[in-house]
């Protein structure tokens, strides 16, 4: 348990483990979903009733708890830790195919179908081994946003995402151009927000900019999200990207040089999942 206290709150794992069990004692049915959310004066409570605890760990409705979430979310986190192992031990990639994925998932809350925050698990990880500086670029088709905020004020971490423009897409409320970090942290977050019908061509000049701010801060391990919902065929995404374009890209993040954790992130086109996730990995050296 010590990896994931340090990217969550303790509270907030305790309520993952049991909310299920908490959901069914209180007689309800089915999977527990939260109805209600404290966004004005959120103030640090301690609720008793499940359906309280629900909203004050989320900030949606689309992320429901099942018999079986922690159980699939806490191994999730574990496939990401042992691809930092993977690296420790000499390896210059490895690949944690997590389910579910993690970046909407904050210090305190889920939300986007996202429980655990892979990336920042294995980000801490990878600090309390000596690995690093670390980055964590996100290339899903949406925001990172809970990654962001674990690291918004951490200026040993720098976090860079290229997405979906919020003013269209979710989360929304997250991924701003302005946003950059807080405090100490001001200066290491880089939002590259991109408009919907972006293709493979018109990525890569993001994916350069953010590449040449990684390496120009001195990254020396990174945590690669990788959404394959950017792909044109996904349902309920709008970028255009093809195949062969994730070979070129992941042909970029290799030519940085530096060991690289690629963690599993979203995608939707269930059909073509599998092959689109093989294109990508084929582009990094054996």
């Amino acid at each position: 348990m010590t990896p994931l206290l340090a990217a969550h709150d303790a509270g907030y794992l305790a309520f993952l483990e049991q909310a299920h069990n908490e959901w069914l004692a209180a007689g309800r049915k089915g999977d527990a979903i939260g109805y209600t959310f404290p966004v004005v004066h959120r103030r640090p409570l301690n609720p008793i009733r499940i359906d309280a605890k629900l909203g004050a760990y989320s900030y949606d409705a689309g992320t429901p708890i099942a018999a079986g979430t922690w159980e699939s979310a806490y191994w999730s986190a574990q496939c990401a830790l042992s691809g930092v192992q993977a690296l420790a031990a000499g390896e210059r990639y490895a690949f944690a195919l997590c389910r579910p994925p993690g970046h909407h998932a904050g210090r305190d809350y889920m939300g986007g179908y996202c429980y655990l925050n892979n990336a920042a698990v294995a980000a801490r990880h990878a600090q309390s081994l000596g690995l690093g500086p670390v980055a964590v670029l996100d290339i899903d088709y949406h925001h990172g946003n809970g990654t962001q905020d674990i690291f918004y004020k951490d200026p040993s971490v720098f976090f860079c995402s290229i997405h979906a423009d919020p003013a269209t897409d979710y989360p929304f409320y997250w991924g701003w151009e302005d946003e950059r970090g807080l405090g100490e942290g001001e200066g290491t977050t880089l939002n590259l927000p991109l408009p919907r019908g972006t293709d493979g061509m018109a990525y890569r000049p993001a994916l350069e900019r953010a590449l040449d701010a990684i390496t120009a801060w001195g990254a020396g391990l990174l945590i690669l999200s990788f959404g394959a919902d950017t792909h044109s065929s996904d349902p309920i995404c709008g970028f255009a990207l093809e195949r062969e374009d994730y070979i070129v890209l992941a042909r970029m993040i290799a030519a940085i040089g530096i060991p690289t954790l690629i963690v599993m992130e979203g995608g939707y086109a269930v059909g073509d999942l599998g092959r689109n996730v093989a294109s990508f990995l084929s582009g990094f050296p054996d």
